[in-house]
């Protein structure tokens, strides 16, 4: 029953997230570790704040102190790249997140990380996949009894937190904010990047103030995904306080929202365009850009600009941090907020893409909103239609049967240049514009998106596909 997707395992709490298949996840990595020769490096572990996760956090790490594998348990929730880059810094062979990251409450989940603070691949993952079913035919799990193993040493509780802000300020540009005593407001989603970047901005002599950081469970009832949608109030507060920038994060911190000063949300595509602009032109760093296959081209232009490529690659930020290791790239990310940069951790990260984003205030000496404008003239406004449908299994069938075997387009009103089914199936037009349709690896989704010169056509084309697949209700 335990399946990774393109973010990890994730399940239905009670459903398939019980304390059995974590223990079961947890002894297939286990055995992994020892027939690889590195148990003795050991392992760390992270927890957000939804149900169940500090206690999941236990029961696995209880599984390794009972093979004898060193655990170093996060002992407050914390971001998941306090993870990874303790994992990085550290030079273990794995970590373990418990997170189901911006899907809904009653879901939670683990991502696993591999040597040098990455996601784990497919390779990885279709590996503990086999280990998982390997353990699962030996019966029920062993393990030490978390006291026990506190006790004797083998589960050690650490708080890295700090190590882990020191590495952020001493990549930032601290003196330049530190002179334009900026404002920021933060909405950490109910999750648990309030206290990284309170103390961060702050360090930077930022006045900050903070919405939604109680610890809720539910998420105040809405998805823990920073979108236009989730982000109504926090456009409020940066209108009603008149705040340089308002800056959500994910439920696990590792995605970014962004409000602009006049009280625009931000796209995350128009984040990785003017963070690329920013990184190549004013902090004259040279190189590519990843992008995955639902992210903007516009980035396509901006590399090009500069005499650089653009990279695509599937949906999975796995994906992209393999890509920007082989490529040497400044900066890589995706159209649902994640991005990290080069020399930073080798995965997805809020709070540093949040305090990029700041200095970039502060060094340009403009408005957030001035710098969208400015980018979007030299190349192109980015004109996005994104559209999720729910599905049968048998739904599912069917689909895949027509994008997948089949290979079938609908009519399409504008001039096809080629089609990629590199992840789902991705039509490119000769006028710059294109739509892909693929299942989501986090969610049962169907997922449309659509970029093209006119917003209106993008509108269309989501319909046209729509009508095609017969996703309508």
């Amino acid at each position: 029953m335990i399946k990774f997707g393109t973010g990890g395992w994730r399940a239905i709490i009670g459903d398939e997230f019980t304390k059995a298949n974590i223990q079961l996840l947890a002894k297939a990595v286990a055995t992994k570790m020892k027939d690889e020769g590195v148990a003795e490096r050991g392992i760390v572990f992270g927890y957000d704040r939804r149900f169940l996760s500090k206690e999941a956090m236990r029961w696995a790490a209880e599984v390794f102190a009972h093979e004898g594998i060193p655990a170093y348990l996060i002992n407050k929730s914390s971001p998941t790249p306090v993870v990874m880059f303790y994992v990085m810094r550290h030079d273990l062979p794995y970590g373990m997140m418990i997170t189901a990251s911006h899907n809904p409450a009653l879901y939670n989940g683990i991502k696993v990380f591999t040597a040098g603070g990455r996601d784990a691949d497919e390779t990885q993952t279709k590996l503990i996949e086999k280990y998982i079913a390997s353990e699962e035919a030996n019966g029920p799990v062993e393990y030490m009894e978390y006291d026990e193993a506190l006790e004797k040493g083998i589960i050690k509780e650490i708080y890295p937190l700090n190590e882990y802000i020191d590495n952020i300020i001493s990549a930032i540009n601290m003196e330049a904010i530190k002179q334009r005593g900026l404002r920021v407001v933060l909405d950490p989603m109910y999750g648990v990047s309030e206290t990284s970047l309170r103390m961060t901005l702050q360090t930077a002599r930022c006045e900050v103030e903070t919405i939604h950081d109680r610890h809720d469970t539910l998420f105040g009832g809405k998805l823990p995904a920073p979108t236009a949608a989730t982000l109504k109030l926090l456009q409020n507060e940066v209108l009603d306080g008149h705040y340089d920038i308002g800056i959500a994060t994910d439920g696990d911190a590792d995605r970014i929202g962004v409000i602009d000063d006049t009280g625009k949300f931000l796209h995350p595509n128009e984040i990785l365009v003017i963070l690329y602009h920013y990184l190549v032109k004013y902090k004259g760093w040279r190189g590519p850009v990843v992008r995955n296959t639902c992210t903007t081209a516009i980035l396509d232009k901006v590399a090009s600009d500069f005499g650089e490529k653009c990279y695509e690659v599937p949906v999975g930020f796995k994906h992209i941090s393999a890509k920007m290791n082989e490529t040497d790239a400044v900066i890589g990310g995706e159209s649902s907020g994640g991005l990290t940069v080069r020399g930073h951790i080798k995965g997805k990260d809020g709070i540093y893409a949040a305090m990029l984003l700041v200095e970039m205030i502060a060094v340009t000496g403009q408005k957030l909103s001035e710098i969208i404008k400015d980018v979007e003239a030299k190349y192109g406004k980015i004109q996005m239609e994104e559209r999720d449908y729910r599905f049968t299994e048998e739904k599912k069938q069917e689909v895949m049967k027509v994008l997948y075997e089949e290979k079938k387009l609908p009519e399409l009103p504008f001039e096809i240049e080629k089609v990629s089914y590199l992840d789902g199936s991705k039509v490119f037009f000769k006028n710059g514009g294109w739509i892909i349709a693929r299942f989501s690896g986090t969610e049962p989704l169907i997922r449309i998106f659509c970029e093209m010169p006119d917003p209106d056509d993008a509108a269309k084309l989501c319909t046209v596909y729509e009508e095609f697949l017969g996703l309508k209700d």
